[in-house]
Parts: structure tokens; sequence; C-alpha cells
């Protein structure tokens, strides 16, 4: 499984999860919702170098040219409600993908354990797909487990990309477990450690809130 930190480089992105991290500005849900769905645009663009390609002509109206295309079939998944900005991010980029959702959230026993509920899919079938996952807290990597092995129902993945804004450690282990080992996360920003609530600190606080205002 690789690893690709972007808050190891000095890029654009840093700027965004400053904002995002910020409490007084992050109290502005459309900025919010926007450097979520940015970041998303970003991240794509960088997967994109790990697709499959080939060489088309295309006529222009003086000669002919050829580029290098992607050739992949994509279905990109979110974990809703959170992960629908950065999902938007990401279909702004790769436009003619497939989509599929999953409703997966933490039923808490206690104060500090929880499970992974699932009551909702809709997804296309996967086989000899690229499969991308986006979700912005990765912070104990169960939801993301709980929904790969959902989107299993739905055939087998040519390759896997799990794409988050802000990931945690802790999650890397559990993935090492679950992913095909030729799989990638994308993170626009890691963090050590979780508290006792498994929530990632310093993190940002709850990224479904903080998009679309307090549930009940």
């Amino acid at each position: 499984m690789k690893i690709v930190d972007f808050s190891k480089t000095n890029t654009v992105i840093n700027q965004f999860i400053l904002e995002l991290r910020d409490k007084n500005i992050q109290q502005n849900r459309l900025l919010f919702r926007n450097n979520v769905e940015r970041i998303g645009m970003l991240m794509a663009f960088e997967a994109s170098k790990e697709l499959d390609y080939e060489t088309k002509n295309v006529e222009t109206v003086l000669g002919t040219a050829q580029c290098n295309v992607p050739t992949d079939d994509i279905v990109l998944c979110t974990i809703m409600r959170a992960g629908l900005p950065f999902h938007q991010g990401f279909l702004n980029i790769f436009d003619k993908a497939e989509n599929a959702f999953v409703s997966a959230y933490r039923a808490y026993t206690d104060e500090t354990h929880f499970e992974i509920h699932t009551e909702y899919l809709a997804s296309p079938r996967i086989d000899g797909k690229t499969l991308m996952i986006v979700d912005p807290m990765l912070a104990t990597g169960s939801s993301i487990e709980t929904t790969l092995h959902v989107m299993q129902s739905k055939g087998t993945p040519k390759r896997v990309i799990i794409a988050s804004v802000i990931a945690a450690e802790p999650a890397f282990d559990k993935l090492r477990g679950c992913l095909p080992e030729d799989s990638i996360v994308y993170c626009a920003a890691v963090d050590d450690v979780l508290n006792e609530h498994k929530y990632i600190v310093p993190g940002l606080g709850d990224a479904g809130d903080l998009l679309y205002g307090t549930k009940e």
C-alpha cells in the first residue's frame, strides 16, 4: 500500500487545509465546502497519473494531433454525508466516471466503542474498473474497510484508490489489512493520534456538521 501525504510538499492544498482547520474560518460553511471540493479536484489530478493510458489521434482544423488519454473505467464511491463535496471535486475531473454512494456511520455502544453500520448502497458493477473511495476524514479506517467490503458485493476492481482530506496514522494499519497491496492512499494531511472518542487530533472537528450543519 502506497501512502501519499501532500502536506509533505509545498502546494496550495496546505492553504486550504489551514482554512479547514482554523476554528474561526471554518464557520463559513460555503468556504469550508468549497475548500473540500478544491482539494478533491487537486487530488484527482494527482490520482490521474496512476491510471492506464493510450494514444489517440484527434483531428484539428489544421491537421492531426496525438493525445495520451486515460483508459480506466472509474467508479467514484463516497460515504454520505460528509463525503459529498469531496466526491464532487473528483467528479469535476473524472466527469465520465460512474458513481457509488454508501451510508456508513458510527453506531456507538458506549462513549469510546462503536460499530460501522451501513443502510444504503447505490453502485454499478465494479469488475475490472478503478474504484476510488473518497471520504474526507480517515480516522480509524473502519468506515473505509466496511465500505470496501460492501462494494465487493458489486465485483472485483482492477485497482483501489483511497482519498482523504485528513487521515490519522492508526488508520493505515487497518487499511494495510484490507486493501490490495497495490492500492494507493492519498491524504492532504496526516495527524498522529486519535482521542478517546476516536476523532482525529488536532483534526478539524466533525466534517459533516461543518459542511452541512449539526444533526440530532
